[in-house]
C-alpha cells in the first residue's frame, strides 16, 4: 500500500517558516499572499494485511516519530500500489 502523509502544525503554533516564506512572496512581489503556513509531505510503502491495519499502524507511527503530537497535526491517505 502506498500511504501520503501531510503533517501541519496545530491552529495557533507559530510558524516562523511559515513567516520567512511569506516575506519572501512579498519582497517578490507577491503581496496578495497571506497566512503561509509551512508542513511536511512523507510518502511510503507499507505492506499490512488490511487497510484497517495499515491505518493502526500509520497513526503509530506518526506518533512516535513523523509527528511531535504536541504541536503537530497530520492525515493522511492510503492508496494500492
Amino acid at each position: 500500500m502506498r500511504v501520503k502523509i501531510y503533517v501541519s502544525l496545530k491552529s495557533g503554533v507559530l510558524d516562523p517558516q511559515g513567516k520567512a516564506i511569506e516575506r519572501s512572496l512579498h519582497t517578490l512581489g507577491y503581496d496578495e499572499v497571506r497566512e503561509v503556513r509551512a508542513g511536511k509531505y512523507i510518502e511510503l510503502e507499507l505492506e499490512a494485511v488490511s487497510a484497517e491495519a495499515a491505518e493502526l499502524r500509520i497513526r503509530e507511527i506518526c506518533d512516535r516519530l513523523l509527528t511531535n503530537p504536541v504541536i503537530e497535526d497530520f492525515r493522511f491517505e492510503i492508496s494500492a500500489k
